[in-house]
């Protein structure tokens, strides 16, 4: 559920990530104007795949855009749902917004693959069981309080219970054919239960009250680990995680980087929003492309000589005063993007002058792309 306007398009899904703005954030949000180019949001490092148009006026911290008109008032009454026709032979069913408050007669749905009820009025996951061919299902934005009712959805491949009132994963553990995990937006403060999910890509946990890394070893096939804007102090327990390609952890507490020595295969790190004051740790990630330590308190580009394959590197809000520092990134003859913007660097009225000159490489300096 992340997206990236105007600027260069990629990482699609249901949407593209965001560029970093040139005002400063709050969180993972802000809105800005950059010469000729208009920003939106800034989203990096959350999934992709959770939200739509609608409903990505919510940030990644839990906030509603106040110039948004809110899309599911709490206070409307649920409709009955024998007010709503539902065609037997749909596979894909598509029932946002719809005011229901109670999941009930959807027992005609033998052929549907994949079910969205996001929106709606729903307290409890229920009357779901005759269900069995369903391979998605969708509960973003709702009132749910309880991962419950689930047992019988063995074919389920994909499910979205975000932006509800969970306070903890269960009631999973039959759902061990599940590849996409998104608990955005709730109340869950721990990582657990989990270990039924030989199968599991990618697991989103951002906006919840989550403290520590933990219980993530048995997800062997995982690919995408999505933990921003909790209260996270540590990086650690990832050791079993040879397949992850993607780690964002931003807007949380870390203040050092370290664990990372068996994530071989990381392509992509969002580390933004923390306290991390040295750029270290990265010594067997050489594979990572996307680097991105916004926002935190970093006086030094150092220690990733060695990041060949990156293409995007991002670094503004930190302390980097000393131009040697970019020596760092010369090996990196794909880089593309670096954002250095608010940094003692940028008072320096030849700015991106030397940056061009430093790295001929790169096509897009902060929020604009060079001219030729």
């Amino acid at each position: 559920m992340s997206w990236r306007p105007l600027v260069r398009q990629k990482r699609s899904a249901h949407s593209g990530l965001a560029e970093p703005s040139s005002a400063v954030f709050t969180g993972n949000m802000a809105s800005l104007s950059v010469g000729e180019q208009e920003m939106e949001v800034d989203r990096r490092g959350e999934s992709e795949e959770s939200g739509d148009d609608e409903t990505r006026r919510k940030s990644i911290n839990g906030d509603v855009d106040p110039n948004q008109p809110t899309t599911t008032s709490k206070e409307e009454s649920p409709v009955d749902m024998d007010t709503i026709t539902l065609d037997p032979e749909e596979e894909d069913v598509d029932l946002v917004h719809c005011r229901i408050g109670k999941i009930e007669g959807l027992e005609v749905l033998q052929k549907a693959k994949t079910l969205s009820l996001r929106q709606n009025l729903i307290k409890k996951i229920e009357n779901l069981d005759t269900l069995k061919s369903l391979r998605e299902l969708d509960l973003y934005d709702n009132q749910i309080r309880k991962l419950e009712n689930l047992s019988s959805l063995v074919e389920l491949e994909q499910l979205d219970v975000s932006f509800n009132i969970l306070r903890k994963i269960e009631g999973l553990e039959q759902l061990t054919q599940l590849k996409k995990l998104f608990l955005l937006h709730n109340k869950i403060g721990s990582i657990g239960n989990l270990d039924h999910f030989a199968c599991l890509e990618m697991l989103e946990l951002g906006s919840n009250r989550i403290r520590v890394i933990e219980n993530l070893d048995s997800l062997s096939a995982l690919q995408s680990l999505f933990l921003g804007t909790n209260k996270i102090t540590k990086l650690q327990n990832l050791e079993g995680l040879h397949n992850l390609t993607v780690l964002s952890i931003q807007s949380n507490r870390i203040t050092k980087i370290e664990g990372l020595q068996n994530l071989v295969s990381l392509k992509e790190l969002y580390l933004s929003h923390n306290g991390i004051e040295v750029i270290e740790g990265l010594e067997n990630n050489k594979k990572l492309t996307t680097l991105d330590i916004a926002a935190n308190r970093v006086k030094r580009i150092e220690n990733i000589s060695h990041l060949t394959e990156l293409q995007e590197f991002w670094m503004n809000d930190n302390q980097i005063e000393n131009w040697s520092d970019l020596d760092e990134l010369k090996n990196a003859k794909s880089l593309e993007t670096v954002y250095l913007e608010r940094n003692p660097l940028q008072k320096d009225p030849q700015y991106r002058r030397k940056i061009m000159l430093a790295l001929p490489s790169v096509r897009q300096i902060d929020a604009t792309f060079i001219r030729f």
